[in-house]
This record gives C-alpha cells, sequence and structure tokens, in this order.
C-alpha cells in the first residue's frame, strides 16, 4: 500500500526539464485550470483521436502532469511522456495513477492530504445521520404531499450510542471517530496493522470488524491493494440491522453484492458518496429508499477545495523550482 509523507521528497530531474512543459490530464477545478493556462502555459491532453496526433508532437517536452484522483496517469501515458518528472494530483485519492510503475520511472507523485480531511470527515458522520435516521427519505415523502395522505413516516434508529466500525483509521478515519466520539459512539477499527496506542478497538480483518459493529464506515485508500476489501462476507457479516457508509472510493466494496443484500432486505442500508463507476449509479441504487446517494461530494466545499488548489499548485510550483514535492507520496 502507498503511503503519504508529509516532507519534501527529491526526484532525479530529466535533463530537459528547464524550458519542459506542464501537461493537464483531465478535468479540474475550473479556476485551477484557468490558472495553470495563464501562468503557466500549460498543454492540456485532448481525448480521443487528437490524443495520439498530440503525444507524437508534444510528449517529449512535458515535465509535469497536473491531474486529479477521477482520471490520473496509467503506465501507458507515462510511457509517452519519456521526460515526466512529477505528477501532481489535486485531491487525497492517488488510485487513478500508477505509483508502481512512477516510482521504477523516477516519476514523483504528489497529492493534497489533511487540507480535505474535515470537510469529508463531516460528511462521513451527515451520511451516518442521514442514512439511520432517514432524513433523505422522509423529506422526499413531504415533497410529494404524501404526509397529510399516509401519516407518519416509519421509525428509524438512533446514532447516538451506536457500535460503529471504521475501515482505515488514517487521517480522515481518526476525524470520523472523534467526531463520532460526540455521540457517544463505541468505536472500533481495521487497518492492514494495528495502531500502536490507539484508543479504540482492533479488529485483525474487515468481516471480523463487520460482524460487531452497527455501522460500518469505509475511509480507506483506493487502488489494487483494497479492492473489494469490503466483499460480500463482509457484507453478509454486518447483517440485516447493519448500515454501511463510504466516503473512500467505490472499488473498495463488491457493489454487486451490496445491491444484492440490500434488495434482499440483508442491510439495513448504505450511505454512499463514491461508487465503482462514476459517475454512473447502478439503477437498483437510485430506486432504494434506504440508500443515500451522493456525487463524491466529501471534499466539495468551497474552503476546502480552494486549500486543494493552493496545495497542487505549491506542489507544482516546488517541483518547478527544485524537483522536489512539498506531499509527495511513496510506495
Amino acid at each position: 500500500m502507498v503511503t503519504v509523507s508529509s516532507q519534501s521528497s527529491s526526484v532525479s530531474q530529466p535533463d530537459s526539464q528547464q524550458g519542459g512543459r506542464v501537461l493537464r490530464v483531465g478535468p479540474l477545478k475550473p479556476s485551477l485550470m484557468d490558472t495553470l493556462v495563464t501562468e503557466y502555459d500549460a498543454l492540456v491532453l485532448p481525448e480521443g483521436d487528437e490524443r495520439e496526433r498530440f503525444l507524437t508532437q508534444h510528449g517529449d517536452s512535458v515535465t509535469a502532469v497536473v491531474t486529479s484522483g477521477r482520471t490520473g496517469v496509467d503506465a501507458a501515458l507515462m510511457e509517452r511522456l519519456p521526460q515526466l518528472g512529477a505528477v501532481v494530483n489535486f485531491g487525497v485519492g492517488y488510485d487513478t495513477t500508477d505509483v508502481d510503475a512512477a516510482a521504477d520511472r523516477g516519476i514523483a507523485v504528489s497529492n493534497t492530504p489533511d487540507v480535505l480531511t474535515d470537510c469529508v470527515a463531516d460528511l462521513a458522520v451527515g451520511l451516518v445521520i442521514d442514512t439511520m435516521r432517514g432524513l433523505s427519505s422522509a423529506e422526499r415523502f413531504v415533497r410529494a404531499g404524501r404526509w397529510p395522505a399516509e401519516g407518519n413516516t416509519p421509525l428509524t434508529r438512533q446514532v447516538t450510542g451506536k457500535r460503529v466500525g471504521i475501515i482505515g483509521l488514517g487521517r480522515i478515519g481518526s476525524a470520523i471517530a472523534d467526531r463520532l466520539k460526540g455521540f457517544r459512539c463505541e468505536i472500533s477499527y481495521h487497518n492492514r496493522n494495528e495502531i500502536d496506542g490507539s484508543p479504540f478497538a482492533y479488529a485483525a480483518s474487515p468481516r471480523a470488524l463487520a460482524g460487531g459493529v452497527d455501522v460500518l464506515i469505509i475511509a480507506a485508500s483506493g487502488g489494487s491493494g483494497t479492492a473489494h476489501l469490503v466483499d460480500r462476507a463482509v457484507l453478509e457479516a454486518l447483517g440485516p440491522q447493519g448500515y454501511l457508509i463510504n466516503v473512500a472510493r467505490g472499488s473498495v466494496v463488491d457493489e454487486d453484492a451490496l445491491i444484492e443484500l440490500l434488495a434482499a432486505g440483508k442491510l439495513a442500508g448504505a450511505g454512499l458518496d463514491v461508487f465503482a463507476h462514476e459517475p454512473n449509479v447502478p439503477d437498483a441504487l437510485l430506486a432504494m429508499d434506504n440508500v443515500v446517494l451522493l456525487p463524491h461530494v466529501g471534499s466539495g466545499t468551497v474552503e476546502t477545495r480552494a486549500a486543494m488548489e493552493a496545495l497542487t499548485l505549491e506542489n507544482l510550483d516546488r517541483f518547478l523550482a527544485d524537483g522536489t514535492l512539498v506531499t509527495p507520496v511513496t510506495r
């Protein structure tokens, strides 16, 4: 698994870095895209038939790529950018960038940790409350004019005092735990390794964690190492009274199994900010009233996105100046 370091990391720079170009890969925050063009004269990687022609013309000149966790840079694109020295990522997640291939080629990768921790943790707690108390469902009930005709909505579940399991007790997972302590929740967690000195109970596997909680929150990183970490067995262990909350990556959950168990009443509900094939959401989930669906907005506040943009540019500036990164990721 890739871990994040908060220290600058030096990388070997290609001989042609002086005068090299910045390349934007995929869509970004509009103000960031504008800044890359106006202040860095950045190129933009086209899609479709123009891509091959573009790479033939400009690939040798690119020394830095700016992208996001939704797009990333795969090994094939790295191959077409022989002078690439850094992939500067807007966002904390970087699972769409092949960090192993980057390391093999001496390409540094950065992300934007810490600055989005609070907003994602806030959203996770909001999803817990919304999902368990049925707030979105009740709001739809009122808007549809059903209250006068049908009376009260069904009773829901209390959040305070529930047993909560967190998969991934890193920056974001710890921030979620801190917030839920205020609800007098009993917190336990699963990581690859137990955290020395943690006040929370450790579970040796996701299945063991799920079997002992009412709410399972996923805050683990994405990528091949965590693909379907929450599989059918984990979801079955969570059980018909259990709730799943995912603010990590859709790839961490077996989405087909999740849908099947929700439809069969073998899970109580789910709150999802991420999906396996974003922005496409399965029709089956759209039809479920016990599922809260959000369009990957964990970091989607004015304050957090501005901080992410500033840190992205700080990483880019540092790399262009001296070949290091402010917040590199390492294997």
